[in-house]
């Protein structure tokens, strides 16, 4: 099976470096299918929170970044990927202060109606 074209350039890395990369890839679907589950628990078992309308934005919100970590993902994966064949550093990743300012954001407006209710 023929694999995409950035498989075949530079030199195969040692496989542990790929085997690592790959549980970091896993690492943050998780992280991601643990926002949608948040979300889902939020919009069906806070049903005692008010206003309801922000509840379902967080929720909603929970969803889509879990929607937008599961691409950033793979991304993120195949440019580690493609550093280590050409022997490069790693790239970069606003993901990581966006993903804690996100966590920081829901926990502060969750926080902020469970005093309120």
């Amino acid at each position: 099976m023929r694999g995409p074209a950035w498989q075949h350039e530079g030199d195969d890395p040692d496989y542990r470096f790929t085997l690592a990369n790959e549980r970091t890839f896993l690492a943050w679907i998780r992280t991601a299918l643990a926002l949608l589950a948040g979300g889902v628990l939020l919009h069906q078992f806070a049903a005692t929170l008010e206003p309801r309308v922000v509840l379902v934005s967080v929720s909603v919100a929970l969803g889509l970044i879990a929607s937008v970590l599961s691409v950033v993902s793979y991304t993120r994966w195949r440019a580690n990927e493609i550093a280590i064949r050409r022997r490069r550093p790693l790239p970069y990743s606003w993901v990581l202060p966006a993903l804690a300012g996100a966590c920081l954001l829901t926990a502060a407006v969750l926080t902020f109606l469970l005093l309120v209710s």
